[in-house]
């Protein structure tokens, strides 16, 4: 075993965002690639809600826990049954939620859920895409069985908080790759423009009531949800504006669901967690790598922008503390990145 170590950020208690002692620079052993895995020096990370909710509600027992599940960086050592990488490879991933994550100099993943970075973009920009260009795709091509390429698809896609990490990458992807009509919703100027320039062709304010504002915009009903805040309070107005037979798709938390008002209309309902798959190890885990390197062609091909829109500098325990804070805060546009330690 190697006697290495490496610099990592990590947390030892569920304390708050305020708390100096919630994140701490720490240095850990090197760890070592298994069979199917990539030994990655990480250049970038992102940040995303993901993060601050372990650090909140899963105890480590004072233990070291590293989180951070956006990377992008170059591969050092390969495992011995690695087939598409090799040492010097660029790649980008979001990483598995049930093994360490990528705040720290080096990482290991499965190379199954890895791909090649878009070569047009910096180590930053890449690393803000892996996790949520991974939900936005399965959410609308698993989930939801839109078909991307069908440009003359017709109906149109509410997406919630369209100026975030996921609505961001759900807009850029709805808008390239279907016919639908695409409405975000945002509530200040800053992130209304961001939502349209990300591909939103109508915003409303999700601060106002929903419905009037959907039906002057989409007179003919709602087709598709894709709900990444607020499901639970705003079920019974997607039921409304939803046409008979449409769909919802939701990646957010809450306790209980009023489902029961989707049913006059047949109205389908579906999780989307982009970790499902490597949390249970499914058979189809190289999807992931298959869908990140669409994701990269569309990158390079300029059909897609990268979505980070503020880096905080180098990976260390006070900035990802200040990013903690400022998802936390909600106020976030795009996806907050650090580079480099």
């Amino acid at each position: 075993m190697s006697s290495a170590t490496m610099r990592a950020v990590a947390y030892r208690a569920n304390l708050p965002v305020t708390d100096d002692e919630c994140l701490l620079d720490v240095k850990l052993p090197l760890p070592e690639p298994g069979p199917r895995d990539l030994l990655v020096r990480v250049e970038a990370v992102a940040v995303n809600p993901v993060d601050y909710k372990i650090r909140q509600h899963e105890n480590p027992g004072g233990e070291n826990r590293v989180l951070g599940w956006d990377a992008a960086g170059t591969v050092v050592a390969v495992g011995p049954q690695v087939e598409r990488f090799e040492p010097g490879d660029e790649v980008f991933y979001a990483g598995a939620v049930n093994r360490p994550g990528a705040n720290s100099e080096y990482h290991v993943v499965d190379e199954r859920i890895v791909a090649l970075k878009p070569t047009t973009l910096t180590f930053t920009e890449a690393a803000a895409l892996p996790l949520t260009s991974l939900t936005a795709w399965e959410g609308l091509f698993e989930r939801l069985g839109l078909h991307h390429d069908l440009l003359d698809e017709t109906g149109s896609l509410l997406v919630t908080a369209a100026a975030g990490g996921v609505g961001a990458m759900v807009s850029q992807l709805a808008n390239a790759l279907t016919g639908l009509t695409v409405i975000g919703t945002a509530s200040r100027p800053e992130t209304e423009d961001f939502a349209r320039r990300m591909g939103a062709h109508h915003v409303v304010n999700h601060h106002r009531p929903l419905k009037p504002q959907l039906a002057e915009v989409a007179p003919h009903g709602i087709d598709h949800v894709f709900s990444t805040a607020g499901t639970d309070r705003n079920l019974p107005t997607y039921a409304e504006a939803l046409n008979p037979f449409g769909n919802v798709v939701a990646i957010d938390d809450f306790e209980a669901l009023p489902i029961g008002v989707l049913k006059p209309k047949s109205i389908s309902f579906h999780w989307e967690f982009m970790f499902t798959r490597s949390l249970y190890g499914t058979e189809d885990l190289d999807r992931q790598h298959k869908i990140l390197t669409q994701v990269a062609r569309l990158v390079n091909a300029g059909t897609l922008v990268s979505t980070a829109t503020r880096d905080l500098g180098p990976v260390n325990a006070a900035n990802l503390r200040e990013a903690h804070r400022i998802l936390e805060s909600g106020t976030a546009i795009g996806k907050i990145t650090l580079t480099g330690f």
